[in-house]
Order: C-alpha cells, then sequence, then structure tokens
C-alpha cells in the first residue's frame, strides 16, 4: 500500500450531523464513481493505524494518530476483496444514517454476509474483517463509530446526581442517582444528539476499575456524602464510558479521578482514560481527559496502610506490561517512573479489595477521603 499526507481538516467532528456525515460518505462513493467512469483505477484512502503512526502530543497530553495515510486500490489483486468489503459497510453505513436506524457491529457483519453470486466466495468470513471495515471509514471520513449509527456492546455504570435526556427514546429524563444501587448502565452511543447531559450536582468523577469496589461505594453512599459521580470501567473502560467521561468533565467542568488496582494493568486503564489509546488514537480529543489524576492504588500504599500481607504476586503478563509503559512518553515523569521501577524491583501488586483488610468502611471513610483532601495523586 503507498502512503499519501493527510489533509488538514477544521471539520469538528463533535457537532456533526448525521446528515452532514451521510453526505461525506455520498461524496466518497460519487468520487470512486467517478474515477471508474473515466477508465480510472478507482482508489479508496484511510488513515495508516498502528504504532508506527501514533504519535504523543505533549502540547495537549494526548495520543494521536499521525498524518501517514493508505490508499487501496480496486484492480490491484491484493486490495480489490477489501476494497469491496468497505464499500459494502460505507454504503450500510450510509443506509444506516438516511433512514435513522442504528446497528451494532455485530449485527452489520451479519446484514453484509453473504456468498458473492456465481462464486464460492463469501463477503466475509469473520467478524474482524468487518469491524476492520469500520475502523477505515471512520477515519476516512474524519468521524467516530457511533456518529455512523454503529455501536459495540456497552459495558459501564454510572451513578450520582446527574440526570440524562434520551432525545432518541421519547425525550426520557431520568437521575441516574435514582435508578437504584445498580445506577444506570452506559450505553455504547452517547452523542449530544443522543443524550442529553441535562444537570450534574457533583464536585468531581471518580472512576473506578472493578465493579465490587464500585458496588462498595454505592452501598457507603460515597457519592451523596462526597457530592460526587461514580463510574464503574468493569476493567478497561468501553468506548462508551470514555466518551461519557470526557462530556462529563468537559460539559460540566467536573475534575476526573481515576482508582484502579495497584498494577500495570489498572496503570493502564488509568492512561487510556487519560491520554487515549493506541488503537484509538484518532479518537483521543473526544474520549479523553489531559487533566485526569490518579487516585490509587499505589504500591507505596502498601507501606502507608500496613498491606503488606494482602500483596500479590505480578504474572508474566504484569511485567511485560511495565516494561513496555517505562518507554512510554506520557509515563516520562519521575512519579510514574518510580511506580514502574518499583513494581519491577519488588514484582508485586495490590488490589483495591485489599483496602477491606482493614475494614469494609475504610476505603469509603478513610482512603479516599484522605487522599481526596491531601490531593495525594499521581499524574
Amino acid at each position: 500500500m503507498t502512503e499519501k499526507k493527510a489533509k488538514t481538516t477544521k471539520v469538528s467532528r463533535e457537532k456533526e450531523t448525521p446528515k452532514q456525515i451521510a453526505t461525506k460518505i455520498d461524496n466518497m462513493a460519487k468520487g470512486i464513481v467517478t474515477e471508474i467512469k473515466k477508465g480510472i483505477d478507482p482508489e479508496f484512502t484511510t488513515q495508516q493505524r498502528g504504532r508506527s503512526n501514533v504519535e504523543f502530543d505533549e502540547k495537549k497530553g494526548l495520543l494521536r494518530l499521525g498524518e501517514k495515510r493508505t490508499t487501496r486500490n480496486f484492480l490491484n489483486v491484493g486490495h480489490a476483496k477489501k476494497f469491496m468489503q468497505t464499500m459494502l459497510v460505507s454504503a450500510k453505513a450510509y443506509d444506516y444514517l438516511k433512514h435513522n436506524k442504528t446497528a451494532s457491529i455485530r449485527e452489520i457483519y451479519y446484514e453484509l454476509k453473504h456468498t458473492v453470486p456465481n462464486t464460492k466466495e463469501n463477503t466475509f468470513e469473520d467478524q474482524t474483517e468487518s469491524d476492520s471495515c469500520i475502523v477505515d471509514l471512520e477515519h476516512s471520513v474524519n468521524t467516530i463509530r457511533e456518529k455512523l449509527n454503529l455501536h459495540a456492546n456497552p459495558k459501564g455504570t454510572l451513578y450520582g446526581d446527574v440526570v440524562l435526556k434520551d432525545k432518541v427514546h421519547h425525550n426520557d429524563k431520568f437521575n441516574c442517582g435514582k435508578l437504584g444501587r445498580g445506577g444506570w448502565s452506559i450505553m455504547s452511543r452517547l452523542e449530544p444528539e443522543e443524550i442529553e447531559i441535562v444537570s450534574c450536582n457533583a464536585k468531581y468523577i471518580l472512576v473506578i476499575e472493578t465493579a465490587a469496589m464500585y458496588e462498595r461505594l454505592v452501598e457507603e453512599r460515597f457519592p451523596q456524602k462526597n457530592k460526587c459521580v461514580l463510574i464503574g470501567t468493569g476493567g478497561q473502560a468501553a468506548r462508551g464510558t470514555r466518551r461519557l467521561i470526557h462530556r462529563l468533565h468537559k460539559e460540566k467542568n467536573l475534575p476526573v479521578l481515576v482508582f484502579t488496582d495497584g498494577d500495570p494493568y489498572g496503570w493502564y486503564i488509568y492512561s487510556v482514560i487519560k491520554q487515549g489509546s493506541m488503537a484509538l488514537a484518532a479518537h483521543s480529543p473526544f474520549m479523553a481527559c489531559p487533566e485526569a489524576k490518579y487516585i490509587g492504588m499505589t504500591l507505596d500504599d502498601i507501606e502507608t496502610y500496613k498491606l503488606q500481607n494482602v500483596t500479590e504476586r505480578m504474572k508474566d503478563g504484569d511485567i511485560k506490561r511495565a516494561k513496555e509503559m517505562m518507554e512510554y512518553p506520557w509515563f516520562q515523569n519521575k512519579e510514574w517512573q518510580a511506580q514502574l521501577k518499583k513494581a519491577l524491583k519488588e514484582k508485586v501488586r495490590i488490589e483495591q479489595q485489599a483496602l477491606a483488610n482493614k475494614s469494609l468502611e475504610f476505603v469509603a471513610t478513610e482512603y479516599l477521603p484522605t487522599k481526596i483532601k491531601n490531593k495525594d495523586f499521581l499524574p
């Protein structure tokens, strides 16, 4: 594949309407039809993905996709099938936008999967092929998957005094602190034209890695006592969850504090919320929160709170991840370098639930309030 320089765009992706995105897809398709009519080998151009095209913008504190472009030609035998698949996905996404329909990435795969007439060739062999085309289309028309009316399985929970309005479903308005202890299941598609953040009566957002810790803080009434919003990620934060954190942070000017296990995987979950991820570097401006702070767990907590008897040994995967993170530009500050070096030296990790060794309510009455009061955060 050849490379082309990306053209600078001033389009505000966050404010684009479905009609505007449909027009961009339509214009792309018309360009390809024009090439065919002129006897020119039609081509599809998108941003090149992969670590080699990911850059860290130190000024903005974000991961960004670089300017390398890749072009796919229909008459190139090596490109032909992927070109065909991309056109199928583009046409179907255009159809969803025009008819105000949404679909999961699993549904679009099944809608488009069939055997090409008079051949034994299938349009798609598995979902990874259609998923890849969706990402190519996102980057080609400079948008995000959710604005193509596509979504993945949702994951994540919101609890707190936040009033949302579902503008797609009868303009339903609800308070996420009054939906029971389970809170609100965060949707995959959270664009302003679909979900409006009506109000938010909170001082900050507390993002929590594990479901068990999220439930503990709800039971201890931490949001009510500390006037905050809880967002449980259930591991690595899904796209919709990251988008919601970003929107609450930007639209309601709420600080973001992240609370994970004290291990390289937990710390990487934090970095994805803060700087964005390499896989979705093109979308960091809409998902990342560069001002986010890390509240714990840290390996220093082991000594501070005398938790030596409830640590766990790091596994090979933890060690490998820690070594990788030490080289990332966004972990090149003294605080994180010290944590990572300590992890590699001592080879121990500490889970959030280890604080229960002090007492069940300790995390809500002592650990978090003390760290927040003293601003004992990592950058």
